[in-house]
């Protein structure tokens, strides 16, 4: 008896988050007003340069994020002339968890609940419909920068960038991708090599000559200068959103 009310109340727990979920989603993707993103800026490591990095991060830093998609939304005739706005928020004392090794199965389903729980505590701090967790690095200790992701079921991005304004281009960049991700958007690379997909991971497919593009696809992440070379775009003035990753935001239609 006991055990069927419990069954019976997770059922509707569930059903519940799935319900709201489902309609979150569907009034981000109504685009009627713009999206709120949350950023929390975290240092990720001792470095007393990375602590001062973080520290005087304000919402001006992340402009060139919202002029890419004020401008990307004008270029593909969006009904909304600004249709994310972010603000910046401090971050919690700990950081996010790290994702498993394994790509599937019980430890991906920990983690999620494990980031999902994080996320929440961040609630108190400050909230948006998309909550994006950047992680800053000094990079005299740390060439190689953690793999960044973003969740759709959540709407939860965790971004490893480096603590340098050097670098805050192509930190832009990687954190303009998580939030598309979190938004619905997919990748358009090839996992094996890191190159983008032909013809939807292009900035334009129908350019001529082909190569070097102009531009980067923003899911893709490179801007391919060859058949077989590709580099990270410095800045998002050199990406668009393209249209199958449009479509997937539901820009399109």
């Amino acid at each position: 008896m006991w055990k069927w009310i419990r069954v019976s109340l997770l059922l509707i727990i569930f059903a519940s988050v799935a319900s709201n979920e489902w309609l979150t989603q569907r009034r981000l993707w109504s685009w009627q007003q713009p999206v709120v993103v949350a950023v929390y800026p975290l240092a990720g490591d001792a470095s007393p340069e990375t602590a001062r990095y973080v520290k005087n991060l304000t919402s001006a830093d992340f402009a060139d994020i919202e002029r890419f998609f004020r401008e990307e939304a004008k270029r593909l005739q969006l009904n909304l002339a600004i249709p994310l706005e972010i603000e910046v928020y401090p971050g919690l004392s700990a950081l996010p968890p790290l994702p498993p090794t394994e790509s599937h199965g019980l430890p991906v389903i920990l983690w999620s609940l494990r980031l999902r729980f994080y996320a929440w505590r961040a609630t108190t701090l400050g909230d948006g419909a998309i909550r994006v967790f950047v992680v800053y690095h000094d990079a005299a200790r740390l060439p190689a920068l953690p793999h960044s992701l973003g969740l759709r079921r959540g709407r939860i991005g965790v971004v490893h960038a480096f603590a340098t304004s050097y670098m805050a281009g192509s930190n832009s960049v990687v954190v303009a991708h998580e939030i598309l991700h979190a938004l619905g958007a997919t990748d358009r690379y090839d996992p094996a090599t890191n190159l983008p997909l032909v013809p939807d991971g292009l900035g334009d497919p129908e350019q001529h000559p082909l190569y070097p593009q102009d531009y980067a696809e923003i899911m893709a992440g490179r801007r391919m200068l060859s058949p077989d070379k590709a580099e990270t775009p410095s800045s998002l003035r050199l990406c668009l959103i393209g249209t199958q990753t449009a479509f997937e935001i539901h820009w399109l239609h």
